[in-house]
């Protein structure tokens, strides 16, 4: 801790040293004298900008000496552009800005301030349901953006989550149905990317990083706002895609790398009609790329379409479309044994070659996806706007799955495989109404969101049951007689049974959020949630039929002492689970009967501080948090036939998050994060007293530098260089099995670039070291060794 104290005082003398004393204020009012509250202010062809406060004033600090042009443009109104001088050491004070009301496209602006700290974002309307900054939210999130992206010539979702502090990877995705987009731990839990633009989007692939605008990471058990369905204990992963904006352009993108990695990119933007009213988006992206073990490939087509149709000053449309064609060999996991001891509980006694897969290029899985949402906003007046949303999600899967599993007990640890035929398909429709008020009481400011909510997931299985197909050992020696071809596998197939299950569930909510300002620097955030869960179950069985309601309530406090540049805050949030009734009783001694239990539940108390120093060149968030789950149904110990709720888990730690900009063209991030977790109460002794397994390794950090030279010979060219890693982790971790540990790693990589008016030519080197390292949650998985990409993007 002593040493992350130290970077971040060595930062902030850093940041004094460049800081100017050139600042640009001024008020902006409506034509009826009414202060304009959230208005864009940015200095064209700059990343310099912010926003107007509840009174209309805005200040843009440490602007260096020069001409401008300064461009006000707010939802309703034209935007106005005014010509600005600024000169050594001088402060220009602009007066009253008057905006009148017009009907205008506006594109979603995106303010960094200073000189462009490009790796961080300041403001965003998903993590609350409401346009907050990040300094006055009261809730932690991590936001992954576009130039982080780019800088890190980023081709898949996993590597842009190692960004996110306190994330870490435990499945990838393995394409079987129901599986969704891989696991991942957050705050010691297991969490899936399940929202797209705020709205559930589901996927039984990998999430393709071309239609990414950036990724946002929210901390905390989050169910008041967003529920449990797309949310878990430690968080939840929402996925912003590319919008229309105002204008024509585009660009064109190719990437090649190491095992037979290609990808093009294509990306365009233009107006559909001359009053320029409607605007236009399409990304489209193909790519393939191979395994470097000795089978293996993932091939996918994608196309997003998406629309923006600006009918008046009131009433605006957005439609968003996303369709993807899939096809891939699912990653061959090695299952530890979960119930008995195995002889190996490390990788070198394992005697595991990495280099094989187990599998073969014949044996595929079809994953199409298509994640379909449209948008209403209608302004009510100038307090209040209305929200319309709709979307719809359908992800299938088509062809076979196989994983190896652990028989444990031999000198050579042997594994079974297991084959099915997956035939399987998922469909979600969400239908939200939002009310997004901003007025005051009594004086006091209240910025408001009260909406309502429906989900329907239906999901069909008419895949078949698993057989055994043969074993194989760590070291690569195989079972003969079993062909890992589609002819040999139809065969073994031939006498399974094939499901046909129809489930369905549906939830009702209604939930309500209100941050007041009780003064200009202390707020309160209050939320609560009324969730119905219906759940159906079998379609062809009424006997499993449930429902549950429940409340779940969140609680902020926010104090800055300094306004809009340091703020401490506390808050209490809850998530929670619905659990199926179960039969209890010995059935020896008569009929079983029915018993109900509450939701699992979930809280967490969070404390700590978030800075926006130095006109956004230095964010950094520390805080430390404690989540205690109650209710979790466990096996009466003194009756194997009955169930009683009291299990409890624990998890507690801190994250430290820091976004830099000390000069210009120098973009700096780095996280850091401990976790503890412990089960405390369970009547199974196998997990009591243990880390779970969800939880992944106790501590992860990241750290990634970008710069690019400003002036000179050298303009243009810039470098990057970063790590990240974890500590070791637990794959398997009970009583009765004994552990195996997954070792810790750190992973170099490293880039070089040239960025021109038009074009960037980027090389990047992945794992530069080599580093063997794996991932697993009662599994082990090989992750990629060194690696060469290199991209070329045109801009048009």
């Amino acid at each position: 801790m002593k040493n992350q104290i130290t970077c971040l005082l060595f930062l902030t003398l850093t940041f004094l040293g460049y800081s100017q004393n050139n600042d640009v204020s001024g008020v902006v009012n409506n034509s009826a004298f009414q202060a304009i509250e959230n208005v864009n202010v940015v200095l064209k062809n700059t990343t310099t900008g912010t926003e107007t406060d509840a009174q209309g004033k805005f200040n843009l600090e440490n602007i260096e000496a020069g001409s401008y042009t300064l461009s006000f443009s707010f939802l309703g109104y034209k935007t106005k552009e005014v010509q600005i001088s600024v000169m050594a050491n001088q402060n220009i004070d602009l007066g009253v800005i008057t905006l009148y009301e017009g009907n205008e496209i506006l594109n979603e602006v995106v303010l960094y301030g200073g000189e462009g700290n490009k790796f961080s974002r300041k403001k965003t309307a998903y993590v609350s349901k409401l346009p907050l900054k990040d300094i006055e939210n009261t809730q932690v999130y991590s936001t992954i953006t576009t130039s982080l992206l780019e800088s890190q010539v980023i081709t898949n979702f996993d590597d842009a989550l190692k960004n996110a502090t306190g994330v870490d990877k435990l499945w990838s995705s393995t394409g079987r149905g129901g599986d969704g987009a891989g696991y991942y731990s957050l705050r010691g839990f297991s969490v899936q990317p399940q929202l797209v633009n705020g709205l559930p989007g589901l996927t039984n692939g990998t999430i393709n990083s071309a239609n990414i605008e950036r990724i946002e990471v929210i901390k905390g058990p989050s169910a008041t706002l967003f529920g449990n369905a797309v949310s878990s204990y430690g968080g939840l992963i929402n996925v912003v895609t590319k919008k229309p904006f105002a204008g024509t352009g585009g660009e064109l993108s190719f990437t090649s790398g190491s095992y037979g990695l290609n990808q093009i990119v294509g990306d365009f933007n233009t107006a559909l009609d001359k009053e320029k009213n409607i605007y236009f988006r399409l990304n489209t992206s193909f790519s393939r790329s191979e395994s470097f073990q000795d089978a293996g490939f993932n091939q996918t087509f994608f196309v997003a379409p998406s629309l923006s149709y600006k009918v008046n000053n009131k009433l605006s449309f957005s439609f968003y479309g996303e369709i993807t064609q899939a096809e891939q060999t699912n990653p061959m996991f090695l299952f530890l044994n979960r119930g008995a001891p195995s002889i190996a509980s490390n990788l070198d006694e394992l005697g595991y070659n990495n280099k094989l897969s187990f599998t073969s290029n014949d044996i595929t899985l079809l994953n199409p996806t298509q994640n379909y949402r449209v948008e209403m906003d209608y302004k009510l007046s100038d307090q209040w706007q209305s929200q319309t949303l709709l979307s719809r999600s359908s992800t299938s899967t088509k062809g076979y799955y196989s994983y190896l599993y652990d028989l444990g007990g031999n000198p050579v640890d042997t594994f079974s495989r297991y084959i099915n035929k997956q035939n399987a398909n998922t469909q979600t429709t969400d239908i939200q109404q939002n009310f997004i008020g901003n007025f005051k009481v009594l004086g006091l400011r209240n910025r408001m969101v009260v909406g309502l909510d429906y989900l329907n997931t239906t999901s069909v299985d008419n895949g078949s049951s698993y057989v055994y197909y043969g074993s194989v050992q760590a070291d690569g020696t195989t079972e003969a007689g079993y062909p890992l071809s589609t002819s040999g596998i139809d065969a073994a197939l031939a006498g399974a049974t094939v499901n046909n299950l129809k489930s369905e569930y549906n939830i009702y909510s209604a939930y309500a959020s209100d941050v007041l300002n009780i003064t200009d620097a202390f707020s309160a955030m209050v939320g609560i949630r009324l969730d119905h869960f219906d759940n159906k179950g079998d379609l062809s069985n009424d006997e499993d039929d449930y429902d549950q309601t429940t409340f779940s309530p969140k609680f902020g406090l926010m104090f800055q002492p300094i306004q809009d540049k340091l703020s401490i805050f506390a808050n209490y949030q809850n998530g929670f689970t619905n659990v199926a009734p179960t039969l209890v009783g010995d059935p020896s001694a008569g009929p079983q009967t029915l018993m109900t239990f509450d939701p699992e539940q979930a809280n967490q108390l969070e404390f700590g501080v978030k800075t926006n120093l130095f006109s956004n060149r230095l964010n950094a968030t520390v805080s430390y948090y404690d989540i205690k789950v109650k209710d979790q149904v466990i096996t009466d110990p003194d009756s194997p036939f009955n169930k009683i709720q009291g299990g409890e888990v624990i998890s507690r730690g801190f994250e430290i998050e820091v976004n830099a900009n000390p000069v210009d063209g120098l973009n700096i991030r780095a996280g850091y994060s401990n976790n503890f977790s412990e089960t405390t109460e369970s009547d199974n002794v196998n997990i009591l007293n243990r880390r779970p397994l969800e939880a992944g390794p106790e501590n992860l950090y990241n750290f990634w530098a970008n710069y690019e030279f400003q002036s000179g010979l050298l303009e243009g060219f810039g470098a990057g260089l970063g790590f990240n890693g974890a500590s070791e982790q637990f794959a398997i971790n009970y009583a009765n099995t004994g552990d195996f540990i997954l070792p810790s790693y750190t992973i170099a990589n490293a880039s070089l670039f040239y960025q021109a008016n038009k074009y960037r030519i980027s090389l990047k080197l992945n794992n530069a070291f080599n580093k063997e390292y794996y991932k697993g949650w009662t599994t082990i998985t090989p992750q990629l060794p060194r690696a060469v990409i290199a991209n070329f993007t045109y801009k048009f």
